[in-house]
């Protein structure tokens, strides 16, 4: 009877345990400059104070619009699995008009250059400060800002595009969380790249989701910088 009974209790610990497990949140740190497609005017910069000292930008002076909405960033992102996901990005924006960028990130978002269409559900306002900081993806619309989550069907490959929209409005690092709840970065867990997500992203063999198995990237098309 004793066996049993510790049997059980075992039993149910490791189910217990396992569900742990497997609910435990996708994380997925990426480097801005590593991304795999970068269109000029895009550019690759230098600050110490960025994560491993690079990030991105569309290269000018603070509050002087893009005026042709060109340049972006793009991502091969594998998602292990289907679910509702939001994006944090580590920025620089300066003021008022040097403070967005474009952002689709397909299939969930419909194949269109938000940077030609101008639709507002692809406008990313981002949170003002000259020092760098995290900020949740949003929806910048007429009615105001309001926080973006992606649903995907099926694991699998997908792309996130960031496009230019304002000039001076800097990108350091992409965060990817299945926590879509969570409305401040301490509660999103968010984190900036360690070297073994760099050597991860750069190799393009694969990431790691938390508490998760090791899934397969798409090959990059960028040479590491």
């Amino acid at each position: 009877m004793k066996f049993c009974i510790v049997f059980s209790v075992l039993i149910v610990t490791i189910l217990l345990f396992s569900n742990i497990v497997l609910s435990a949140d996708v994380e997925i740190a990426l480097e801005a400059e590593l991304a795999n497609v970068l269109q000029a005017p895009m550019v690759i910069a230098d600050d110490e104070q960025a994560s491993d000292g690079k990030y991105v930008w569309v290269e000018g002076e603070p509050a002087a619009h893009q005026k042709d909405h060109q340049g972006w960033v793009e991502f091969v992102i594998n998602i292990p699995e289907a679910g509702k996901y939001a994006l944090w990005g580590r920025v620089i924006a300066w003021d008022g008009n040097s403070d967005s960028f474009w952002v689709t990130w397909q299939p969930a978002d419909p194949n269109e250059n938000a940077q030609q269409t101008q639709n507002k559900q692809f406008r990313w306002s981002t949170a003002h400060g000259n020092d760098w900081h995290w900020d949740r993806i949003n929806h910048w619309l007429d009615a105001g800002t309001f926080d973006r989550e992606w649903e995907f069907d099926k694991p699998g490959e997908t792309v996130l595009r960031v496009g230019g929209r304002e000039d001076a409005t800097k990108l350091d690092a992409i965060f990817v969380t299945s926590n879509v709840g969570a409305v401040a970065e301490g509660q999103a867990n968010v984190r900036l790249p360690t070297d073994k997500d760099r050597k991860l992203q750069i190799s393009g063999l694969s990431v790691e989701a938390k508490g998760k198995l090791t899934t397969a990237w798409g090959s990059l098309k960028q040479t590491y910088r």
